[in-house]
């Protein structure tokens, strides 16, 4: 039996411009600005052969019968092998899942690596991670998520496209910030990507948003500019809403993770308290994730 484990951060976009005109999904993704967190999702996978091909994917211990991206990389590999093997797959996810919190592009990102570890394949890094954005893009789950994990750290993604084409630009953090957010609940991706008075609006801001915010690439200002964003797009519900007010009040800017029914802000410590009392009105210690920024990227464990 073959092994394979690897880790992929999370990620939360502050604010991005849909960049999917490409005919080559290789291309296709978007520019942006965002941050990987400590928390993620780890993979395990273990290969057998047999008669006939098999494929079991396990979420947290329990079995997953859609999980249509970590699917599509499966079948990408498999493509190519000769052998027919069983194929179990467990994703160790602790972020919330369909919440903006990038849980769809790290899964992939870490299966593509433990893939390419257990079949021993002579592929790089950067190349297990194309197979990963590629799988996402035509599964509709995400954009620049791939690149972003991959990456690590706070980033501005200046040009799309999967690792190895698409271009990051790292913001450096002068302290070690405190990643504080809050669920709400979820939001379909593929609704909002595919509904085009939507899509203008985020193209329109992002685009603006991300020229100045180039001009003085700082944490303050991805703050702000990930806040007006949210603000422009629409998406944000009353609570969300309420939440960012209520935070400002206090001198702390919150936004909206791209796409998810929740909140963030990056804080010190002198911070923590007052945002945590915040968030304690809209829902139980459970909904609050606390975390800090990963800089490292995905990679093998």
């Amino acid at each position: 039996m073959k092994r394979g484990k690897a880790f992929a951060p999370g990620h939360i976009t502050g604010l991005f411009q849909i960049c999917d005109e490409a005919v080559d999904d290789l291309h296709k993704g978007s520019k942006g600005a965002g941050f990987a967190l400590k928390h993620g999702v780890t993979t395990e996978i273990s290969l057998e052969e047999t008669s006939k091909t098999s494929l079991e994917i396990k979420l947290n211990g329990k079995h997953q019968e859609s999980a249509r991206v970590s699917k599509a990389v499966a079948v990408n590999f498999l493509h190519n092998t000769e052998q027919p093997l069983a194929v179990k797959i467990e994703h160790f996810v602790d972020i919330p899942v369909g919440a903006g919190f990038g849980s769809s592009g790290a899964g992939a990102l870490s299966l593509s690596y433990a893939f390419c570890k257990a079949l021993e394949l002579p592929l790089t890094q950067t190349q297990a991670a194309q197979v990963a954005h590629v799988a996402e893009i035509q599964s509709g789950t995400g954009l620049g998520t791939v690149l972003a994990e991959w990456a690590g750290g706070l980033e501005i993604r200046t040009k799309p496209g999967a690792p190895g084409i698409g271009s990051v630009q790292q913001v450096p953090l002068e302290k070690d910030y405190i990643v504080v957010c809050i669920t709400l609940g979820t939001i379909d991706t593929r609704s909002i990507l595919s509904n085009r008075e939507t899509r203008d609006r985020i193209n329109i801001s992002g685009n603006h948003l991300l020229r100045i915010l180039l001009k003085k690439p700082n944490l303050r200002s991805f703050l702000e500019f990930s806040q007006e964003f949210a603000r422009k797009v629409g998406l944000c519900s009353r609570t969300v809403l309420e939440i960012l007010d209520k935070a400002s009040e206090r001198g702390i800017i919150c936004s909206m993770p791209m796409f998810g029914n929740a909140v963030f802000s990056l804080v010190e410590e002198y911070q923590l308290d007052p945002l945590l009392e915040i968030f304690s009105r809209y829902g139980e210690d459970e909904r609050v994730l606390i975390s800090k920024i990963d800089c490292k990227g995905a990679r093998l464990l």
